[in-house]
């Protein structure tokens, strides 16, 4: 049966750090006015946890009732199969309750690239490699979204050449990719675009805390990127000790956009969105101009390395 997840009562997800107990006993409780409940735990470090918790995951996993549908969801946290004892005993735990194990891997960006390149070709049209990843950056990841672009672009520039001034004027850009942009606007000090872009967000009715919170992993890639580059580190290097598996063109993004910043330019923009998200949380102000006035204390930060304030 299946389970709305704004099903207060039958739908529940945990994130990485969470108390385990508490993920049993929602595992445990009936359903309500429903045959099944879903309990879903993400990304869960059972390699780092300590063994009374790992004892504890086992537990769990064996003693799952015919009423609940339980998942053990890795999305971000890389999950190595090959010779690891402790997911094997996992597996063969829940496979012995019934229970039923997968591999679902993410095409890599270069993977994506590479069928939009052969997708142009059969279209009789062209894209080249540099494009064909500006695209993915823009439009995100999801294989259908990416071919239903592709066919738009295609159609729209008949046997020529795919760019990526077309791509800007053609393809929808994803909420993530807009905020991306607005973030570089910021970093680059143009006041007048970023605004427009943010008005734009706006417009479309995006969630002002998820405008924020793409802001702030914005900034906290361009600090993974100093860190690493201050310790002598290259991007693959970084993407790879950060966990940016598929992931990496973020940190070769962000490598450029630190080359003005140092540890007092952070540190106060970190104390800026920090401001920014307690205002959001406690309603003390306008979600527009908490925005505005965040973006612009950003930007001045970023030009002159001083707060506003």
């Amino acid at each position: 049966m299946y389970v709305e997840k704004d099903d207060i009562f039958n739908f529940q997800s945990f994130p990485s750090e969470c108390d385990l107990q508490e993920v049993y006993d929602a595992v445990l409780q009936f359903p309500v006015m429903s045959d099944k409940k879903v309990v879903i735990l993400t990304d869960y470090d059972f390699e780092k946890c300590k063994k009374s918790d790992y004892d504890k995951l086992s537990t769990i996993i064996s003693e799952v009732p015919d009423s609940c549908i339980f998942i053990l969801l890795y999305d971000a946290l890389p999950v190595v199969a090959k010779k690891n004892t402790k997911l094997s005993k996992l597996m063969t735990t829940a496979e012995k309750n019934n229970g039923i194990t997968a591999q679902l891997d993410h095409r890599t960006v270069p993977e994506l690239v590479k069928m939009l390149e052969n997708g142009a070709k059969k279209r009789g049209c062209t894209i080249a490699q540099t494009t064909a990843r500006y695209l993915v950056e823009t439009v995100g990841e999801d294989i259908n979204t990416l071919k239903n672009e592709l066919s738009k672009l295609c159609a729209f520039v008949g046997n020529g050449e795919i760019t990526k001034q077309i791509v800007d004027e053609v393809s929808v850009k994803t909420v993530e990719a807009s905020v991306y942009s607005l973030s570089k606007q910021i970093v680059e000090y143009n006041m007048t675009l970023a605004l427009k872009t943010l008005d734009e967000l706006f417009y479309l009715k995006v969630e002002p805390i998820v405008i924020l919170s793409t802001i702030s992993g914005f900034y906290v890639d361009m600090y993974r990127a100093f860190v690493g580059k201050e310790r002598g580190m290259n991007s693959a290097e970084i993407a790879k000790e950060f966990g940016y598996f598929g992931r990496e063109f973020v940190i070769r993004n962000a490598m450029q956009d630190i080359r003005k910043f140092d540890h007092n330019r952070f540190l106060l923009s970190f104390n800026a969105l920090r401001g920014a998200d307690k205002s959001l949380k406690s309603f003390s102000g306008d979600a527009r101009t908490v925005l505005e006035q965040l973006v612009v204390k950003l930007g001045f930060i970023a030009l002159k390395g001083e707060d506003l304030d």
